[in-house]
């Protein structure tokens, strides 16, 4: 199994910035996938950015040239930078890894943008 921990949430003002992390422990060697999904009041779950193995991105049209998604392999940590933030960015982010068998997710972190 793989347990993943955010870190990194919190409030703040529009057009500021966060850096949220996710530390993944256990059995990582079969993770192929990791990203970042949020989640807002009365919404569904939904994609903000993932990272291949490899290094290939994707991200959602309404993060992208403000959200950078990152991996640091030997730390076993994905990183979310998200720069200019607006209030509608406000949701709980969660952590996911991918293994191509089976989804894990974090706990979730709270981020709350201010106008």
């Amino acid at each position: 199994q793989v347990h993943l921990v955010e870190s990194g949430g919190g409030l703040v003002q529009a057009g500021g910035s966060l850096r949220l992390s996710c530390a993944a422990s256990g059995i990582i060697s079969s993770i192929n996938v990791m990203g970042w999904y949020r989640q807002a009041p009365g919404k569904q779950r939904e994609l903000v950015a993932n990272i291949v193995s490899g290094g290939r991105t994707n991200y959602a049209d309404s993060v992208k040239g403000r959200f950078t998604i990152s991996r640091d392999n030997a730390k076993n940590t994905v990183y979310l930078q998200m720069n200019s933030l607006k209030p509608e960015d406000t949701a709980v982010y969660y952590c996911n890894a991918y293994t191509n068998i089976v989804n894990y997710w974090g706990q979730g972190t709270q981020v709350t943008v201010s106008s």
